[in-house]
């Protein structure tokens, strides 16, 4: 495939601004307000819609914030007692079981400290009543864990059957080649947290079976296709080299033996150059990095001109990034926002068809972004 390239507690009150004072952006197929629901959040990480219309966002810090459509928000307590906030980690991720609305269970992504320092990338699950999480459950562990505070990835995707946990190299990129750790994987496990009979290699000794993927550095962004069976995800490179994947389980992604970026300050050369036999290759990288981030494929209920498109966003230059994707491929790129909103570190389609975003900061947002008829 040729590859594309582009160079509970205290109840706090926020309010979202009138629509007249909403800003108007026209991009290339659509024209759009985007307005603040909710500020203050520190370092929002990512966010879920529950079947009421609030939201649940977490923050890096340790918090589960629970957000009105009026940008009411309120705290959840409850939360695993061993999460730390280190570095890049902290709580991360979120996602709803298939089944929430009868089993009120989310899945909670964090990372878990450990002996002298260590720590690595948890799941647990959990039972949201009203304000408060009940039977938080241990369902992933990374092992083994590290010390620093870098690449814990962190995003979560729950399908009908399935729940995909995104992590990082943790700054071990050699460990990413090597299956006896769950270093720069992409982890598949049954919804109950069991590991599935069809894994690829829970019939080899020398490998977890709960690995679905290798050879990730930092998986920051994953969604699934329209189709219902395409698994998208995208990870971070180092100077350079971000990319974009769909995943095909038992599949090596290269890192860091092969890249499209460069080391750090010096500009020299990773691995063995940008190919090599039995390694994926991404459709889509940019060089130079952009630090992709949450990402959504979009049912196009509002949006109707980008149905079946990914939007990402973009921490370092402040973008929101929509992706033409047709068959599979990347047929072009736009860049929106110029960074006039901040780093923005998650992008969700709301089920009403709206775009909600995330800025990350210690003053964070929930911006909406709704199309102009």
């Amino acid at each position: 495939m040729k590859i594309v390239t582009f160079i509970a507690g205290a109840i706090l009150s926020t309010f979202a601004p009138l629509a007249a004072n909403a800003d108007t952006i026209t991009s290339e197929k659509h024209t759009f307000t985007i307005d603040s629901v909710a500020q203050g959040l520190n370092h929002p990480w990512s966010l879920v819609f529950l079947p009421d219309g609030d939201m649940l966002v977490s923050e890096r810090n340790g918090a589960l914030k629970r957000v009105s459509s009026e940008g009411v928000m309120t705290n959840i307590e409850g939360l695993p007692e061993n999460l730390v906030y280190r570095g890049q980690g902290g709580l991360l991720g979120l996602a709803l079981a298939p089944d929430f609305e009868l089993s009120k269970r989310l899945y909670i992504a964090y990372s878990e400290d450990g002996d002298f320092r260590k720590s690595g990338t948890a799941v647990s699950s959990a039972i949201l009543n009203g304000n408060k999480l009940s039977h938080v459950t241990l369902l992933f562990s990374q092992k083994p864990k590290l010390a620093g505070g870098r690449h814990y990835g962190g995003r979560l995707l729950a399908t009908d059957e399935h729940l995909f946990i995104a992590l990082g190299d943790r700054g071990n990129r050699d460990k990413a080649q090597q299956n006896d750790s769950h270093i720069g994987t992409l982890i598949r496990l049954n919804l109950d947290g069991s590991v599935p009979a069809d894994n690829p290699f829970v019939s080899d000794s020398n490998s977890f079976p709960e690995i679905y993927s290798y050879g990730h550095r930092n998986i920051q962004g994953m969604t699934l296709d329209n189709d219902g069976k395409t698994l998208w995800t995208h990870e971070h490179g180092p100077q350079g080299g971000d990319e974009l994947n769909p995943i095909t389980k038992g599949s090596n992604y290269g890192w860091p033996t092969i890249t499209y970026g460069v080391n750090y300050g010096t500009g020299s050369k990773i691995g063995s150059g940008t190919e090599q036999a039995g390694m994926e290759q991404p459709v889509h990288y940019w060089v130079p990095s952009i630090a992709p981030s949450g990402m959504d494929m979009l049912s196009g209920a509002k949006f109707d001109q980008w149905k079946g498109d990914i939007l990402l966003g973009s921490l370092k230059f402040g973008l929101l990034v929509r992706l033409d994707i047709e068959n599979s491929r990347v047929m072009g790129e736009e860049r929106l926002l110029d960074g006039n909103y901040g780093r923005i570190r998650d992008v969700v389609e709301s089920p009403d068809g709206d775009i909600y975003l995330l800025t990350d900061s210690s003053n964070g947002e929930i911006l909406r972004l709704s199309p102009k008829h």
